[in-house]
């Protein structure tokens, strides 16, 4: 079966860090939501008089452009899975997680059945919220500028876990505490999760 698996959680917790050391061993098409619509969104702010580093938080951003970055990342998923990709998808996915449609519709449009894409979501929490804020900082991408200047306003709670409604066993979710070192042995459960 091919493997189309959701790496989400919040702001810092690791979902990109963490799907690259997985993809290592299970070849994929990587889509990170920054990577595939980052550029597009910055552009769209600043020709809006918006300043990009601080209003991906806006009300603008999530009335105007959100959809489209998500839009995007999802139509190129179905095209890697209509020719037989495995998918690893990154990105939040607060509201898609919670639209039972929405998975469907992924599945629908490949041109596959629910038989033949094996779809696994792993939840990526953190137990420190220190941590979050250290690679948030690490990382250094003007994006998240607004957050740390607005620390204590920002949605912090690096232990939370979205709804999901999606018609996926209970067993193919993985609530995945990041904290600390990511060692070999962290990896491999996730390897086995995603295999079996």
């Amino acid at each position: 079966m091919q493997k189309l698996v959701f790496f989400v959680g919040v702001a810092g917790t690791g979902k990109t860090t963490l799907a690259e050391k997985i993809c290592e061993q299970i070849p994929c098409a990587f889509l990170d939501r920054d990577t595939v619509g980052g550029r597009f969104v910055e552009r769209f702010l600043e020709m809006n008089d918006l300043d990009p580093p601080n209003d991906r938080d806006s009300d603008f951003y999530k009335k105007n452009l959100r959809d489209l970055e998500y839009d995007t990342a999802k139509d190129i998923c179905i095209e890697n899975l209509r020719v037989g990709q495995n998918v690893f998808m990154i990105s939040p996915f607060t509201s898609e997680l919670k639209n039972k449609e929405w998975i469907e519709e992924v599945i629908t449009a490949s041109g596959k059945t629910k038989d033949e894409i094996d779809v696994k979501v792993v939840v990526v929490t953190l137990q420190d919220i220190e941590q979050q804020r250290q690679r948030i900082e690490e990382r250094g991408t003007e994006r998240d500028t607004w957050k740390l200047e607005n620390w204590n306003s920002y949605e912090t709670r690096v232990n939370f876990v979205p709804a999901i409604n999606w018609d996926i066993p209970q067993d193919h979710i993985n609530i995945f505490d990041n904290s600390g070192d990511l060692t070999e042995a962290k990896i491999e459960k996730l390897v086995t999760f995603i295999n079996k």
